[in-house]
């Protein structure tokens, strides 16, 4: 059993061997399908529009923003593992993970910062090379506070946001589906931050890791997402359920997809969905490190007067809608039910410009106006993408965020409405919502 490290506690030794692996793919010969930049480019095969779903017209084909998004980049690490295993003659190799979600692996690992290894990478933010990673993207320079935003963000995305499988997995995308669906709470929230964070802002397009097409070139991409799937393992088996009735997803769309990809002897292998569900059965596992976000619940609110006047002034969400999102701005929505409830906020069509960095946050009575800080009741979740080429340079998407736990945590008492504020966090146009509504959660039912 493969065990993949915490990058920023290898020794030594495996920082050599690390090194030598990626060296040895470097000086593949360049048609050689496991040399490093055609391994880079399967990134942006999959991931940039460089493919139609075949029968379907000119639909793209896109691994990002649905149900694909773990499953793929499962397959597309596994074997990039295995190449650089089978190059140093060591099949025990793993890939490190770069353990962003814990405060102590809250920087870029410090391995990659040496100008004369292998595994560096010159297109990086050269501000962030040594800086606490920003997973709420607010521009708050307190790097204490950061790392509570950050821990925050992880228990949002990971427990107390989403009502169902595909809140964490992303939205269903099938044969004829358009592109962005929708992605899961972790996909486009602390996925796409470190994304961002380290894309460098010198280049025209984020260069490396701040764009789909070029991220593979940072061989930083594959310890980024090392993490992100070992968050896929952590919220399957390690997690409190948080009323998620079923994990799993049994529709025959999801588990039959299937990917290509060039193992470590060159050939050309396809490969199911169905069988990237248990890490364990693929022959790795994960160093034990701790999770500081685990029961990081904010705490509770207290304060109810203002957000009563303020809910007297705030205009009501259907006489600003559809809405384009260019600053700060708070309205009304009405609930479904009275007072404390399993309810879901959803924000329907949100049409985006998919070559830009695009972001915002949701709070939900929100006692202190206060958009740097997250680490209160009122954070309700975000959306964010990291930029990428569409056949129509737009893509029109929803997202849910549970607000059960977030009503437990303030005194909602027996209001029929919620003040709700956005907050964007990228400069300019970019992104329409169609619509708000609370809505009831609905029954658990079969994830098929």
């Amino acid at each position: 059993m493969k065990v993949r490290p915490s990058a920023h506690r290898v020794s030594p030794e495996y920082i050599a061997k690390y090194n030598a692996a990626i060296d040895l793919m470097k000086r593949l010969p360049a048609d050689d399908p496991r040399n490093f930049m055609q391994q880079a480019n399967i990134h942006c095969a999959y991931c940039n529009g460089a493919y139609d779903q075949p029968g379907q017209g000119s639909l793209d084909l896109q691994v990002h923003n649905s149900w694909l998004f773990f499953p793929f980049h499962r397959w597309y690490l596994y074997f990039y593992e295995r190449i650089l295993g089978k190059l140093i003659g060591d099949p025990t190799f793993a890939l490190p993970f770069w353990n962003w979600d814990n405060p102590k692996g809250m920087t870029i690992p410090p391995m990659f910062l040496d100008s004369k290894a292998a595994i560096y990478d010159s297109k990086r933010n050269q501000d962030n090379l040594k800086a606490v990673v920003d997973l709420g993207m607010t521009g708050n320079k307190d790097p204490l506070q950061v790392v509570a935003n950050n821990l925050t963000i992880m228990y949002s995305e990971m427990i107390r946001g989403n009502a169902d499988v595909y809140d964490f997995m992303g939205q269903p995308y099938r044969e004829g589906t358009a592109v962005n669906p929708g992605p899961g709470s972790s996909e486009r929230g602390s996925h796409t931050a470190i994304h961002v964070f380290v894309g460098d802002p010198r280049e025209p397009s984020g260069e490396d890791l701040g764009n789909f097409y070029s991220a593979g070139r940072d061989p930083l991409f594959y310890c980024h997402h090392a993490n992100v799937d070992r968050m896929w393992t952590l919220w399957q088996y390690f997690l409190p359920s948080n009323k998620v009735p079923d994990k799993r997803i049994t529709d025959p769309d999801f588990l039959n997809a299937s990917f290509l990809f060039y193992d470590e002897n060159a050939q050309l292998v396809r490969v199911t969905v169905k069988d990237t569900l248990d890490n364990l059965r693929m022959g790795y596992d994960f160093e034990r490190v701790d999770l500081p976000w685990l029961d990081y619940r904010p705490p509770p609110q207290t304060l109810k007067a203002k957000i009563i006047r303020t809910g007297t002034t705030a205009p009501k969400a259907e006489t600003l809608f559809p809405l384009k999102l260019e600053k700060v701005v708070r309205f009304q929505v009405s609930k479904a039910k009275k007072g404390k409830a399993d309810e879901l906020l959803v924000l329907e069509n949100i049409t985006v410009d998919t070559t830009k960095f695009l972001k915002f946050d949701v709070f939900v009575n929100d006692e202190d106006d206060n958009a740097l800080e997250l680490d209160k009741a009122a954070y309700a979740g975000t959306y964010a993408q990291v930029p990428h080429k569409t056949a129509n340079k737009t893509a029109t998407t929803s997202i849910r965020l549970k607000l059960t736990d977030l009503y437990d945590d303030m005194d909602i008492g027996d209001d029929d409405t919620i003040v709700v504020t956005l907050v964007p966090r990228h400069q300019g146009p970019g992104v329409t919502i169609g619509g708000i509504k609370v809505i009831e959660n609905p029954p658990a039912t079969s994830s098929s």
